[in-house]
Parts: structure tokens; sequence; C-alpha cells
């Protein structure tokens, strides 16, 4: 049976006029804030929030504050399974783009930041909740995030994504509410200071499988630590304003998204446990639908259950069982 996939990467501009198409998954960030009467509000207000950051990080030679912009690129990429002539919607991420006012040039950024996946959906909201469902003690299912894993990286090394792209991709999400986070010496020009957990989370056990390490940093004038997922070497292989432009993106979004811990009013000392119940920080102007966002992610597992994993268990478990 022919479990050779093959990708299809399709990009539209993430702008004030952005509408998400019916494969986007809606609570994804950027969908969840173009949606309703606020819609082209939210997205300029968060796209002037990315701007602002930027230019502030980015502060050498620019004394205005406003020699940079950053242009945002929704990445969505469709497979075709096992030569089927059907596509579904593998994964989602976000592109930047630098765009340098005062040499009038355009500068790629990073691709990945934000990530959006229909079968990490289905791995946490409907397999995990089926494991664990009447039992007293959490555990995870054997093999959990392997296939989702082998997924990510057969298509990081496909010639689809070398064609399209010069550099592994950079995921940046937040630090978990569980664990607590412990300062370093070391520190960055523009990631900023080094934190370390003082134990590794699921999160990051599922993208260890999906070949990415991680790391944690604050960058200036942030009040808590970013998780950053990359392949390689992440200080060295990033320019500054490449990696500046994936901090002031998904910062913004995680002002917008979880503002007790990226909006707080108290910055992150030496030892550090975030609080998704603390009331000592201040709101955004854009409207964010939270609550739903945690209640579609079930019903956005199931479609990936019956769209995806029934339909192609064979092929799948024959991809998993030889693809190292």
């Amino acid at each position: 049976m022919n479990t050779d996939f093959k990708f299809t990467i399709k990009s539209i501009c993430l702008d004030e006029n952005y509408h998400p198409a019916q494969s986007t998954r809606i609570t994804t960030n950027f969908a969840n804030l173009a949606r309703g009467s606020y819609r082209q509000a939210n997205l300029r207000n968060a796209l002037k929030m990315i701007d602002n950051r930027f230019n502030a990080l980015a502060h050498w030679d620019n004394p205005n504050g406003d020699r940079y912009s950053v242009e945002l690129e929704i990445i969505s990429v469709d497979m075709d399974i096992a030569g089927s002539g059907e596509s579904f919607p593998s994964i989602e991420v976000l592109k930047t783009n630098i765009v340098d006012h005062q040499t009038n040039k355009r500068l790629a950024g990073i691709v990945g930041n934000n990530f959006s996946s229909y079968v990490r959906d289905y791995d946490f909201s409907v397999l995990l909740r089926a494991h664990n469902k009447g039992k007293s003690s959490f555990s995870i299912p054997d093999n959990f995030g392997e296939l989702h894993g082998k997924l990510f990286k057969y298509f990081i090394s496909s010639d689809t994504y070398q064609q399209h792209f010069n550099k592994p991709p950079v995921i940046c999400l937040s630090v978990s509410d569980n664990k607590t986070y412990y300062r370093t010496e070391n520190q960055h020009p523009a990631l900023g200071v080094e934190y370390q957990p003082n134990e590794s989370s699921l999160t990051e056990q599922y993208f260890k499988k999906m070949g990415l390490q991680v790391r944690y940093f604050m960058p200036a004038n942030s009040v808590a630590p970013l998780a950053f997922y990359f392949v390689g070497d992440l200080l060295n292989d990033y320019t500054h304003l490449e990696l500046v432009s994936t901090i002031s993106t998904m910062e913004t979004f995680q002002k917008i998204y979880r503002p007790e811990i990226y909006n707080a009013n108290a910055v992150a000392g030496k030892c550090y446990q975030p609080n998704l119940k603390n009331l000592d920080h201040s709101l955004t102007q854009i409207v964010y639908d939270r609550e739903e966002r945690s209640q579609l992610a079930n019903e956005q597992g199931k479609f990936a259950e019956q769209h995806f994993i029934k339909p192609y268990q064979t092929v799948l478990e024959q991809f998993s069982a030889s693809y190292a």
C-alpha cells in the first residue's frame, strides 16, 4: 500500500481584511480574532501591537521607533493521503516577513510561530481524554503523539518544505501554568533572559516527538518567559531581526489570549510560577473568545478522527511503523 504523502502549501496574507478559510481551525489565535462584529478592529489593533513591539525590541538605528513593520502570512499545509487524491488539512502556521522602511527592503522572517493541527486536537481532546476517562490517576497512552510527530518530521524534511522555506520552523508557545521556571545567568540580545523549568511538561514531550527541542526566554520588557520550540541552534541559526519577528508576533497573541500571564502587572522573578488565575493583570482592547476556544477543541479532534484517523487507519499505521 502506498504510504507516500504529498503536501500542498497555500499562503494567505493576515491583515485587517482577513477572513478564515473553511479548513482553518477556528480555535487558532488569528482565526478567533477574525470573527464577530469586532473582527476588523481586532486584527488592526493586534497587528499594530506587533509592529510596536517589534520596533521596541529592534531599537538600534531606529530612533523614532517606526523603522519596521511585520507582515504575516498564514501557511496552510494540505496532505494528499497515500495518493488517494483527497487532501486533509495537515497543519497551519504563520510566517513573518519584515519590512524595513529605511532601506525599502522586505526581509524573510521565521516560519512556524503559531502552530495549529487537527491531529494534535485529536490526540489531546479525544485520545487522551478517552484513555483517562474513569481513572483515578492521569496517564498517557502508549505511542502518544508518535503519528503526529512523524507526520510533522516527514513534512519538514519534504521537498515541498525545502522549496518554500530556507530554515527550519520555530514555534512559540506559552509557558505551562503547572511548572516552575528558574531564571539563569544566560542572556541573549534578542531573546532576553533564559529560564529553565523544574520538570518536563507533556507539551515538551509531545513536541520532542516532532523533532523539536525547547528553550525558555523572557525578552526585554516582557513580564513572563516564552517557550521556543526549534530544530538545530536557536541562538545562532536565526538573525536577531528574525527572532524579534517571532517574539513580537507571539507575545502579542499571548497578551490577548493569556493576559493573566503575559499582560500581568508584575514581572517574573528568579523563581516564576505562571498563574492563570492571577487577578493582577491588564486586558487589551481586543475581543477574544477564550471559552469558545476550549470548547471547540473537542469538536476539531472528532473532525480529525472522522475524516483522517479512522478512514486511513491502515495507511497511517503502516507509515508510523516504517518511518523512523
